[in-house]
């Protein structure tokens, strides 16, 4: 990654072009739907320590999907908050069928 995204905005279409294996979008898509299954159960059973339990679950669906099938490095370790940002951003793309799962 020799760019720099000075906003979101110019930052998403890389996120994007750094997930196109559909194995990979997948797993991001469980991951973060997993994710608010977790947050919503925890809070309703007032089980607030499970949340510390929300980025390994979140990132480990994700990273999986990058070193074993997109084959790069996750943008994650670069761009921390655009990162998590854009795969929230993705996830209702592929929820309004905007991206293919």
């Amino acid at each position: 990654m020799s760019q720099t995204y000075a906003t979101f905005r110019e930052f998403y279409p890389f996120y994007l072009s750094e997930h196109v294996n559909r194995t990979c979008r997948r797993l991001h898509f469980v991951g973060s739907s997993v994710v608010l299954i977790w947050l919503v159960v925890s809070l309703a059973t007032h089980h607030p320590l499970w949340l510390f339990g929300l980025p390994l679950i979140g990132y480990g669906f994700a990273w999986i999907g990058h070193f074993f099938f997109e084959k790069n490095r996750p943008a994650t370790f670069s761009y921390p908050f655009y990162s998590f940002a854009g795969d929230w951003v993705m996830y209702w793309d592929i929820l309004r069928g905007r991206i293919p799962l």
